[in-house]
């Protein structure tokens, strides 16, 4: 009873302190497919978007770590994403703000919204105004909606990747964004996408809160350079764990970090270069030669780089090996 007067006055309180949201011809469009959820064993929240629109990731999706995360699409209110984390840090649920805020927008109609609170709540709506083929399936702790498809079967072919697609969180809501396109997509095509997810609860720290924040402003395959790029942040996740091995002096655990990045982006010289420092540090100076050499051959910045590790400590061979090294 408490909590409903509570949630009663915080309604009141805002519906006297901002006026009614008036629909503005000029707000951006963003006819698009996403989703909205939360990882009930990680608490982690996540939205992933794409459309057929320039950088879709800078106005559809809003996430903030022990919040929520807000998908607002079709004729773009931007504002939904700062009120709707705002009114869920008040206490209220994602059906109790998707339903203020449209219940205070002129534009609803034409409006699309999701939201995925902290405790797993989700909730939708789609205006009777937005182009067709539009709509929405609310799941077991996310909410998937798109609308301008070239099928009307686009929003259940995501929610059936999603819960049939095991692993973390972002590799699911990718999941879906694939889904979406193979069952036909927007209608327009393909040029952008994004993914976000949050921690499940707030650290104080966005550094550390934002875990994952990956954007494709204009491409050709969108979901699949976005797969691409959170590949890439799985590989540089091992090789910040082995940075902070190196740092600890835990030098075997530093190798598996190491090896494991390269197993994920086997072309990626920076991987090679720093598991390469690594070896020389550990005694496996052998190892590391022709893994040097490959480097300095592909570009000869990477030997001048190897003189300016010793003076800092970075590279701890003698002067003897250091000059073997050079000599690759």
């Amino acid at each position: 009873m408490k909590t409903n007067v509570i949630i009663f006055l915080l309604v009141i309180f805002y519906l006297i302190d901002i006026p009614a949201q008036v629909y503005n011809s000029n707000e951006p469009l963003a006819h698009t497919f996403s989703i909205v959820a939360r990882d009930p064993q990680t608490g982690e929240m996540g939205v992933a978007v794409q459309s057929h629109w320039f950088s879709v990731g800078s106005i559809v999706a809003w996430g903030e770590a022990g919040v929520g995360v807000v998908a607002t699409q079709s004729f773009v209110n931007p504002s939904f994403g700062t009120r709707g984390l705002d009114l869920l840090k008040k206490g209220m649920t994602a059906q109790e703000v998707v339903e203020l805020l449209i219940s205070t927008d002129e534009g609803r109609e034409m409006r699309q919204l999701a939201i995925v609170d902290s405790k797993g709540n989700s909730f939708a709506y789609t205006g009777s105004k937005c182009i067709s083929e539009a709509g929405h399936f609310v799941g077991d702790g996310y909410s998937v909606q798109a609308n301008m498809m070239l099928n009307n079967t686009v929003w259940n072919a995501m929610s059936k990747a999603f819960e049939n697609t095991h692993g973390p969180l972002a590799e699911r809501l990718v999941a879906a964004l694939e889904a979406a396109q193979i069952e036909g997509g927007d209608i327009r095509g393909k040029q952008s996408a994004c993914i976000l997810v949050v921690k499940g609860k707030a650290t104080g720290n966005l550094w550390e809160d934002r875990q994952i924040d990956l954007r494709v402003e204009d491409n050709l395959n969108p979901v699949n350079e976005i797969k691409r790029l959170l590949n890439i942040y799985r590989a540089y996740e091992h090789m910040n764990k082995g940075d902070l091995a190196v740092e600890k002096n835990d030098m075997k655990l530093a190798m598996d970090e190491y090896n494991a990045a390269m197993k994920m982006f086997p072309d990626n010289f920076e991987m090679k270069y720093w598991t390469a420092v690594t070896l020389a540090n550990t005694g496996e100076l052998e190892k590391s030669l022709p893994m040097f050499k490959e480097i300095f051959a592909e570009d000869k910045n990477w030997k001048e780089l190897t003189k300016r590790l010793k003076p800092v400590g970075l590279l701890t061979v003698d002067e003897k090996s250091l000059k073997l090294i050079l000599e690759q």
